[in-house]
């Protein structure tokens, strides 16, 4: 390779990664749209597959049919998540004092027994000032959601349309030989489908089976906790936990030893180790993933992708791990 030659490739490779990051800068309020249209197309490309080539459908037909069924499997039940969170925050910004009682109460109960007030009012009245802040602020959230999902749908279809030629093209541009490429898309493949079925599937369960907890027990607000007890699933370590024990706390603090003690019991023994058998069961299924992997892969996924990054951030430190031992095979253990 001459001079010329050698100027122009890297003139070339200099444009395509600054464009690449102009490109990059601009479709991040996008990301969660791209990432869920991926996420969804792992998951149906098989289904795609099947009616385009041995049904002999018409591509357009068949990506049509996968979009729609997508769109009822997925985002229907997900947009009735978001539906009902909307319904619950906007009778928090109408009527602050539903948020506030239990607070109220907990603090009075405090003060009774300690002399303490944890609860002064200024406290209350900080309190209530930033509570139409944070509703705003989830409001814009959910804007962006829905902006997201009609992204998610249109890059989909088109994902479906083209997903043959699309994958080729990604294939023939990896810089691995044909064995590493294909432990690649096995890993991708395999943390996803286990990541994007097992996690929506764990939050249903514990949220489902905390909500009997809650009805049994007498907590307060039983459809807004089991709902916040599916969230609080995806968070490492901590996990529904981070809902279940303050309100057990609350209950026996106004008074209520027996249903919090009960309460406290049924999340130990059930809701957590729920959490354990499934976790358990999906890793048999699935993929053998580390629990380090999913503990850490969360916590930098959310920060770099938001909620698509219970998803992708354990397929991001999982690559990095096989890019890894690649190279240790390659390089150093001379590709033994």
């Amino acid at each position: 390779m001459n001079t010329k030659e050698k100027y122009w490739k890297y003139s070339l490779i200099t444009i395509i990664l600054g464009l690449g990051l102009i490109l990059f800068r601009q479709i991040t309020p996008f990301l969660g749209g791209l990432l869920g249209a991926l996420t969804i197309y792992i998951l149906v490309r098989k289904q795609m597959f099947y009616l385009s080539v041995k049904k002999k459908m018409k591509r357009s037909l068949a990506a049509t049919i996968i979009t729609a069924e997508a769109i009822l499997c997925f985002l229907v039940p997900l947009a009735l998540v978001v539906w009902l969170a909307i319904t619950n925050l906007q009778n928090i910004n109408l009527d602050p004092q539903v948020i506030i009682t239990p607070f109220e109460e907990a603090a009075q109960i405090i003060k009774e027994k300690t002399g303490y007030n944890i609860l002064g009012g200024d406290v209350i009245s900080y309190i209530i000032s930033i509570l139409p802040r944070i509703g705003q602020t989830l409001m814009g959230g959910i804007s962006s959601f829905a902006v997201n999902m009609f992204v998610l749908v249109f890059v989909l279809y088109f994902m479906l349309i083209g997903g043959k030629k699309m994958e080729q093209y990604i294939d023939d541009i990896l810089p691995f030989n044909a064995a590493n490429t294909q432990n690649v898309v096995r890993e991708i493949n395999l943390i996803v489908r286990s990541n994007a079925i097992g996690i929506p599937l764990l939050a249903i369960i514990q949220g489902g089976v905390a909500m009997i907890g809650y009805w049994i027990f007498g907590a307060p607000n039983i459809l807004l906790s089991g709902l916040l007890t599916s969230f609080a699933s995806i968070v490492p370590m901590v996990g529904t936990a981070l809902i279940w024990i303050p309100i057990a706390a609350y209950m026996a603090l106004i008074g209520n030893w027996l249903q919090a003690a009960g309460l406290a019991f049924f999340g130990t023994i059930i809701i957590s180790q729920l959490d354990n058998l499934i976790r358990f069961i999906i890793q048999k299924k699935m993929a053998d993933i580390h629990p380090l992997i999913t503990i850490f892969g969360v916590v930098i996924g959310l920060s770099l992708f938001g909620f698509m990054g219970i998803i992708f951030g354990p397929l991001l430190l999982s690559l990095f791990f096989l890019f890894v031992d690649m190279f240790k095979k390659e390089y150093l253990d001379g590709g033994k």
